[in-house]
C-alpha cells in the first residue's frame, strides 16, 4: 500500500484521525469535537432553564448551579464556538485560496489536540471534586476565595487549549499571506477568507492577555502569590482587564468568521455578486482594529472614573458604524437577486434582524450611564446571547448544512434542516427575547432562584419553554446528520449549483492533495468567471507534475497528552494548603512524567528526518477525481 493510499478498517480510520495532518480531515476532528462540547453546554443550559422554570425551584443546589452556570459559558465560547469556527476555516479557507494544505500542517494537528485536550481537562473536572464555580469571566475575588480545584481545572484547562488556538490563528495568517494562488491579490480573496484572516490576527493579539491573566491566576492558586489578593497589596480589578482584553476582541474572534459565512451563503443563494465588496472588506478590518479599543465598556460600573467611560462608551458606539456598512450591503446583495430559500439562506436571512437587535441593545449597554442600570442583570445576558446565538450559532448551522456536501460528499435532508431551523429560530428568540424584560424588571444575573411575586415567574417559564424548542431543534439536526451518513448519497462538485469561489471546482469531498494542478485567479469569484465563461473546471497556472505532500504524526497527540498529564500533576502536587509542596509523590511523577512526554515528543519531532512524500505525476493521470483540468 502507497503512503497515501486510503486506509482500510474501522482502526485504521481511528489511526488515521490520531495522526492526521490533512487540514480537511482536522476541520472534521474540530467539527466532532465543537459539536461534542456544543451538546454538553447545551445540555448545561438546560439544566439551567429547568431550575429557573418556577420559582423556588430546587431542581439543582445553589452551588451546583454555579458550576453549571460557569461550564455552560466557559464550554459555550471556548470549546464549543471557537472549535467550530475553526472547523470551517479549516475545512473552506485553504480551498478558496487554491492552496494544497494550511502552511505548517504538524502545526495545525498540534492546535487542535492542544484545544481538545484542554477541553477534556476542563471537563474532567465535573468528576475530580467539582467543576469551576466563579463564573465564565472568573473574577479574581471569586475564584481566589473558591474552593476545591475546580478553578485550577479553569486556568490549567484554557491555557492548554489556548495554546492550541493561538497556534491555529498563526497558521492561517501565514496560510493567506503567503499561499494564494496565482492572480489571487488581497483583495481578489473571498469574504470568508477575508474574516478568517483578520479573525488570526485578532487571536494572534488577543489570547496572550488571556495567557498572562491566567499564569498569573495559577501563581495565585497553586503558589500563594498575591497579584490579584486586595488584602496582601494585589489588585483584583488588574483580572478584569487582563480578560477583557482577551474577551472583547474574543467576541470578534467568533462573529467575523461568522459574517464571511454569510457573505458567501448571500452571494451563492442570491445569484449576485456580493454588493460592496470592498467596503466589506475595509469594515472587516476596521472591526478587527475597533475591537481592541472597547474592552473596558464591561467595567464600566468598577469606578474607572467619567473621562475612561466617556472614552470606551463612544469607542463601543463607533464600532457599530462598520457592522452597519456590513448589515446595508447584505440587504443590497438580496436586493434584485434570484433568491432560492435554502436552509443555510433562512439562518442567513433570519441572521439580519436577530444580529441587528444585539447590536441595538449593545449600542444601550453603550450608554455608560445607562449601563449603570443594565449591568449584571437579565438584560446584558438576553444582548450577550442576541449576539453569540443569533449571529455566531446561527452562521455555524447555517455553515453546517451550506458546507456538510464539501465536506462529506453528502448533502443534509433540507425538509430535516428547515424544520431545524424552524425549531430553532423560533426557541431562540422566544428564549431570549423574554430576557430584556427580565432584567429591565430586576432580575440579576447568576441568581439561582427567585421568590414568586416579583412578576419574573411568565417571564421564565416562556424562556425555559423556548430553551426546550431550541434542543430539539438539534436533536433533530443530529437525526439529520445520521441519516444522511446512513443514506450516503454522493454529490457533485458544486451541490447548490451557484458555486463562486475555488471549493466548487473540485470534488466532494476533495481529494487529498486538493488541486492536481494550481488554479490561476483572474478575477473575484474565480470559480463563477470559469463557469460565465463555458469552461468546465479551472485555468491551471502550472502543468501537471508530482505534488509534495506532508506525512502524518501522531506527535501532535503525544505533546498534548503530555501537557494533560503534567496539569494534573501540577494541580495535586502544587496545593498550597499543603506544607510540603512535594507532599503528594504521586502527583509529582504525574507531573514529571506528563512534562517526559512532552519534551521527548518535542525532541523526537526535532530530530526526525521527516521531508514528506510526492504524489506522482502518472499517480494523478490515473486519479478519476475531478480536479482541475489542463
Amino acid at each position: 500500500m502507497s503512503t497515501y493510499a486510503q486506509k482500510k478498517g474501522f482502526v485504521g480510520t481511528i489511526w488515521d484521525y490520531l495522526t492526521t495532518v490533512d487540514h480537511k480531515k482536522i476541520a472534521i476532528l474540530y467539527l466532532i469535537a465543537g459539536g461534542l462540547f456544543f451538546v454538553i453546554g447545551g445540555l448545561e443550559a438546560m439544566f439551567i432553564r429547568i431550575q429557573l422554570a418556577v420559582p423556588n425551584n430546587d431542581f439543582v443546589s445553589a452551588g451546583l448551579y454555579n458550576e453549571i452556570l460557569t461550564m455552560h459559558g466557559t464550554t459555550m465560547i471556548f470549546l464549543a464556538a471557537m472549535p467550530l469556527v475553526f472547523a470551517f476555516m479549516n475545512a473552506v479557507v485553504p480551498l478558496q485560496i487554491g492552496a494544497r494544505d494550511v502552511a505548517f500542517p504538524f502545526l495545525n494537528a498540534l492546535g487542535f489536540w492542544l484545544f481538545f485536550f484542554g477541553g477534556l481537562f476542563l471537563n474532567c473536572s465535573w468528576f475530580l471534586g467539582g467543576a469551576p464555580d466563579a463564573g465564565w469571566t472568573s473574577y479574581a475575588s471569586l475564584s481566589l476565595a473558591s474552593k476545591g480545584h475546580g478553578i485550577d481545572f479553569y486556568a490549567l484547562g484554557l491555557q492548554i487549549s489556548g495554546a492550541g488556538t493561538l497556534i491555529g490563528g498563526i497558521n492561517f495568517l501565514a496560510t493567506i499571506i503567503n499561499m494564494r494562488a496565482p492572480g489571487m491579490t488581497y483583495m481578489r480573496m473571498p469574504l470568508f477568507t477575508w474574516t478568517s484572516f483578520v479573525t488570526s490576527a485578532l487571536i494572534l493579539f488577543a489570547f496572550p492577555p488571556l495567557t498572562v491573566g491566567l499564569f498569573l491566576m495559577i501563581f495565585d492558586r497553586l503558589f500563594g502569590a498575591n497579584f490579584f489578593d486586595v488584602a496582601n497589596g494585589g489588585n483584583t480589578i488588574i483580572w478584569e482587564h487582563f480578560f477583557w482584553i482577551f474577551g472583547h476582541p474574543e467576541v470578534y474572534i467568533l462573529v467575523l468568521p461568522a459574517f464571511g459565512i454569510f457573505s458567501e451563503i448571500f452571494a451563492t443563494f442570491s445569484r449576485k455578486r456580493l454588493f460592496g465588496y470592498s467596503s466589506m472588506v475595509f469594515a472587516t478590518v476596521l472591526i478587527g482594529f475597533l475591537g481592541f479599543m472597547v474592552w473596558a465598556h464591561h467595567m464600566f460600573t468598577t469606578g474607572l472614573g467619567p473621562v475612561a467611560n466617556a472614552i470606551f462608551s463612544v469607542a463601543t458606539m463607533a464600532i457599530a458604524v462598520p457592522t452597519g456598512i456590513k448589515i446595508f450591503n447584505w440587504l443590497f446583495t438580496i436586493w434584485g437577486g434570484s433568491i432560492k430559500f435554502t436552509t443555510p439562506m433562512l439562518y442567513a436571512v433570519a441572521f439580519i434582524p436577530s444580529f441587528v437587535a444585539g447590536g441595538v441593545t449593545g449600542v444601550m449597554n453603550a450608554t455608560a450611564a445607562a449601563d449603570y442600570q443594565y449591568h449584571d442583570s437579565y438584560f446584558v445576558v438576553a444582548h450577550f446571547h442576541y449576539v453569540i446565538v443569533g449571529g455566531v450559532v446561527f452562521a455555524l448551522l447555517a455553515a453546517a448544512h451550506f458546507y456538510w456536501p464539501k465536506m462529506f460528499g453528502t448533502m443534509l435532508n433540507e425538509v430535516l434542516g428547515k424544520i431545524t431551523f424552524w425549531l430553532f429560530f423560533i426557541g431562540f428568540h422566544l428564549t431570549f427575547f423574554i430576557q430584556h424584560f427580565l432584567g429591565l424588571m430586576g432580575m440579576p444575573r447568576r441568581v439561582f432562584t427567585y421568590l414568586p411575586g416579583q412578576g419574573l415567574e411568565t417571564g421564565n417559564l416562556i424562556s425555559s419553554i423556548g430553551a426546550g424548542f431550541m434542543s430539539v431543534a438539534v436533536i433533530i439536526l443530529l437525526l439529520n446528520v445520521i441519516i444522511t451518513s446512513v443514506k450516503n448519497e454522493k454529490v457533485g462538485n458544486d451541490p447548490w449549483g451557484d458555486g463562486r469561489t475555488l471549493e466548487w471546482a473540485i470534488s466532494s469531498p476533495p481529494p487529498f492533495y486538493n488541486f492536481k494542478q494550481t488554479p490561476l485567479v483572474r478575477g473575484l469569484d474565480a470559480y463563477w468567471i470559469e463557469k460565465m465563461e463555458g469552461k468546465k473546471g479551472l485555468t491551471p497556472a502550472e502543468p501537471l507534475g508530482d505534488i509534495h505532500m506532508p506525512n502524518s504524526s501522531f506527535i501532535p497527540f503525544m505533546i498534548s497528552l503530555g501537557l494533560f498529564i503534567a496539569a494534573f500533576g501540577a494541580m495535586f502536587q502544587f496545593d498550597q494548603t499543603a506544607d510540603d509542596v512535594f507532599a503528594n509523590p504521586a502527583a509529582t511523577a504525574l507531573f514529571i512524567a506528563g512534562l517526559a512526554i512532552t519534551f521527548l515528543s518535542m525532541f523526537v519531532r526535532s530530530v526526525k528526518d521527516d521531508h514528506g512524500y510526492h504524489v506522482h505525476k502518472e499517480d494523478l493521470m490515473d486519479d478519476n477525481d475531478k480536479g482541475v483540468k489542463a
